[in-house]
């Protein structure tokens, strides 16, 4: 029997890419004790965006959410979303920090850590990796999946065997704009399956609508494991919904073996959190449509309610559809790079930027430079050297693993968070986002006065000074 395995998305990339990230811990907790039973392959529910969300919109902090997680959760394995050289921040970092952080979340309950890099550029997942295996976790190494001259099959397969040769022990495919077609994804599968000897793991989200026919033909090719959300908040922008797929499969030789009385239940659930993220004005009903024009954009499930809020806030809503038209061509412009963190909002906000300002590359954002300056890696293709002077000018471009001229950086971090740092995993919050954590170490601290003064009024009344 092909028995397959069940991913389930719902305390992670479901509500980033439907609702912003915006889904609390107590939101979760309650179905923890059934989402534990159910007999999924793992939980994804820590990295990606839920570490800057946690800090910078929901007033608690990540490395709680996962201790949490992992007491609630004895049974499951728990997954995380890791960028490689990146972290979950927005810039690499010096190799102590990538081999602390790992450390960390993996005493703090991942198991499971999937690794990509936003350009495929396979130096920037080298240290990720080593220090998964070092700390004894599972190494998930995935590729970013996307189409263009450049990304082909055998491109891809090439990828995962040099990821297997690394040390990965699940290859992922992230098809993180959903568009891997189903046919497509057979071959590849396929393809995949002959060229190395590790479990294949399917992510795609439902953007375009194909993404449960791309788990069908992917799993009839020898794939191992999918991710599916909770119907509650799948499809869209989210993945393909579980309950469905747990039925399709069914009575034959690939039956998940999944109780579906029992993740209906916690669907139901999560149909209440997904009505609250709604009336709060976070989960958007654009973001469940169905969209082909997906496979055109190529725009992934959390940049398309990026994009939203952007225009939003710029009051230019109904320049959302030109915005889409403009993403490609400014990643052809870029040479190609997948359209996923960091890369996504690169693309994304300059796309943004050449339509409102009425002027390609009139405006251009650092990180647009930076990216041209290979600061976040090899692109995957050529830039037209002449768009590339016009950005950059005359600076160089870095050929080397970006990370080899960052020197140590814990001490530095360490010094500058003492005020607030309890532990390691506070230096690592700064590390990443040092403004927000600072902002909620501030908050922190005035809380616990305030806890440390009503203990004290207690006590006086409890005890009153004679």
């Amino acid at each position: 029997m092909a028995k397959i395995h069940i991913t389930d998305t719902i305390l992670r990339d479901a509500h980033q890419s439907l609702a912003a990230t915006r889904m609390r811990i107590e939101d979760m907790l309650p179905m923890a004790e059934k989402l534990d039973k159910v007999g999924y392959w793992s939980l994804e529910a820590w990295g990606g965006a839920t570490f800057d969300s946690c800090l910078r919109f929901l007033n608690e902090d990540p490395w709680v959410r996962l201790r949490k997680l992992k007491e609630a959760l004895p049974n499951t394995k728990i997954q995380m979303l890791l960028r490689g050289q990146n972290l979950l921040g927005y810039k690499h970092y010096a190799d102590d920090v990538v081999d602390l952080f790992i450390k960390k979340a993996h005493e703090n309950g991942v198991e499971v850590f999937r690794i990509f890099d936003a350009l495929n550029d396979l130096r920037n997942i080298e240290q990720s990796v080593k220090s998964v295996k070092k700390h004894g976790g599972i190494v998930e190494a995935c590729f970013s999946y996307t189409t263009s001259p450049i990304h082909t099959n055998e491109y891809f397969v090439n990828m995962a065997i040099e990821m297997e040769k690394m040390g990965a022990d699940t290859i992922c495919i992230k098809d993180m704009a959903n568009l891997l077609l189903p046919y497509t994804a057979y071959e590849l599968v396929r393809q995949l399956k002959q060229a190395v000897n590790l479990p294949i793991h399917v992510h795609t989200h439902n953007t375009s609508g194909t993404g449960e026919m791309i788990y069908l033909k992917a799993i009839e090719a020898g794939a191992d494991i999918v991710d599916t959300a909770l119907s509650s908040m799948a499809n869209g922008t989210s993945q393909p919904a579980t309950e469905p797929l747990v039925a399709t499969l069914a009575g034959t030789e690939y039956d998940t073996g999944l109780d579906l009385g029992l993740i209906t239940e916690i669907s139901e659930y999560f149909k209440k959190v997904a009505a609250e993220l709604k009336d709060e004005g976070f989960l958007k009903d654009k973001a469940k449509e169905l969209d082909i024009r997906a496979l055109q954009y190529q725009v992934p499930g959390g940049m398309l309610s990026n994009l939203m809020s952007q225009l939003e806030q710029q009051k230019a809503s109904d320049k959302y559809y030109e915005v889409l038209e403009e993403v490609p061509r400014v990643r052809a412009d870029f040479g190609y790079p997948p359209l996923v963190t960091p890369s996504s909002q690169i693309v994304g906000t300059q796309a943004v930027l050449n339509v409102l300002a009425g002027e390609r590359y009139k405006i251009v954002t650092n990180e647009s430079k930076g990216m041209l300056k290979g600061e976040y890696g090899k692109l995957p293709g050529d830039v037209d050297p002449e768009l590339r002077k016009k950005i950059i000018g005359d600076a160089p471009v870095i050929e080397h693993r970006p990370a080899d001229t960052i020197a140590p950086e814990l001490d530095k971090y360490r010094e500058e968070a003492k005020e607030y740092a309890k532990c390691d995993e506070d230096v690592l919050s700064w590390a990443l986002f040092p403004q927000v954590a600072e902002k909620f170490f501030k908050a922190r601290k005035a809380e616990e006065l305030k806890l440390d003064e009503n203990i004290l009024d207690r006590e006086k009344n409890i005890h009153p000074v004679v």
